[in-house]
């Protein structure tokens, strides 16, 4: 493949670990408040991170969904892992439905650049944000972690995000010397994720679609499918992708990842930003990541909250705050028409707190001030 070739390199592993700021804290959450078992997550990030980078070619990321998983880490007490499954089923046929029949290229043939990089915008300022609320509780552990990062950010030779996590771990240990002798313990054993079927009720799976479900659908249309094919055909116009195959994928991915015990997962425009800024530029970085992921899923479920400990919530900020940085950048390429400019702003920051919202207030703002029904 491509990806093997001359321009596979140490780069390529240092951009693998460019998504690990959304990645790590919602799988901890799903594993400690949930009580899911680690195994089928794990498994199913590895193999769809697989065939993700084999197939599209570029780091388009795998991650979880973001409005299921914060209201399901949220209230724990009350959603269930069905409940969850349920949503992933709801997801996958919602998503394969819109890809099968052309809806979703109907849509993306009507949504304007400024409309997207508004949405881009949004979800690269609310990274920042994240990342700086991740690296307030040690801030010293931080500002080590975004000078290593400035530093090295454009070097090939020492990568920034592969000191950046050496640093991290030196840091866990530090803070935490009990962790090495820990470690020396892992509970090595290995394992093949549980099928579904016959562990979800018709109550779960009812609620699974309407609490959780429904209210991911526009925030998977803006982010995952809209946002990642416009930054992925920014980046690499000669390997493009469209709405509909991603639309596929996305129906593909959920329906599998939910038989065997995962968590619905997307694609999305803040995970390939922070792929893109530690060096990533083929799909080689999904194998590399998915590979480990999935080797850990097999051998080291029991052991996987241990694991975890060695990237303390400083570094992870640091991962997402300059992830979105990268993604914040690509408003460069608008012509900063007034109009343009306005409907931009107005959608960036109300993806800040919806993006579903965001996204029919731009359209909505656009077409409205090129009919002339107001002006600015």
């Amino acid at each position: 493949m491509r990806f093997f070739g001359n321009d596979y390199n140490k780069m390529e592993l240092a951009g693998a670990f460019g998504d690990l700021g959304t990645l790590i804290p919602f799988i901890v959450g799903y594993i400690t408040l949930n009580k899911m078992d680690p195994l089928g997550i794990l498994v199913a990030f590895g193999i769809f991170k697989i065939f993700v980078g084999l197939y599209f070619r570029t780091p388009v990321p795998v991650q979880p969904m973001k409005a299921i998983g914060g209201m399901a880490i949220a209230h724990a007490g009350s959603i269930t892992p069905g409940m969850i499954w349920g949503s992933g089923i709801f997801t996958g046929l919602f998503w394969l439905l819109m890809g099968l029949t052309g809806a979703i290229t109907w849509i993306e043939k009507i949504t304007t650049k400024p409309v997207v990089r508004g949405i881009m915008l949004g979800l690269g300022l609310s990274f920042l944000v994240e990342g700086l609320s991740l690296m307030r509780g040690t801030p010293w552990i931080a500002i080590g972690g975004v000078i290593i990062t400035l530093l090295l950010l454009n070097s090939k030779r020492f990568p920034a995000m592969l000191c950046l996590l050496a640093y991290g771990i030196v840091v866990a240990f530090i803070q935490k010397p009990e962790l090495i002798g820990e470690l020396s313990n892992l509970s090595v054993r290995f394992r093949l994720p549980e099928l579904t079927f016959g562990r979800i009720s018709w109550k779960e799976l009812l609620s699974g679609f309407v609490i959780l479900g429904l209210p991911q659908a526009p925030l998977t249309l803006g982010n995952a499918i809209i946002a990642t094919v416009s930054e992925n055909n920014t980046y690499f116009p000669d390997r493009k992708v469209t709405a509909k195959t991603i639309s596929i994928d996305h129906g593909v991915m959920n329906l599998m990842s939910t038989f065997i015990g995962g968590i619905p997962m997307c694609h999305g425009a803040g995970g390939m930003a922070g792929h893109i800024r530690f060096g990533a530029r083929t799909g080689g970085a999904l194998v590399i990541l998915g590979i480990i992921i999935l080797l850990v899923g097999l051998f080291l479920s029991d052991s996987v909250t241990l694991l975890l400990q060695v990237f303390p919530r400083p570094i992870l900020g640091v991962i997402l705050f300059f992830a979105g940085v990268e993604l914040a950048l690509v408003v460069k390429d608008i012509r900063l028409k007034k109009q343009n400019l306005f409907v931009l702003l107005i959608t960036a920051g109300t993806a800040m707190w919806n993006m579903g919202v965001a996204y029919l207030a731009g359209l909505l703002l656009y077409y409205g001030l090129q009919r002339r029904w107001f002006k600015v």
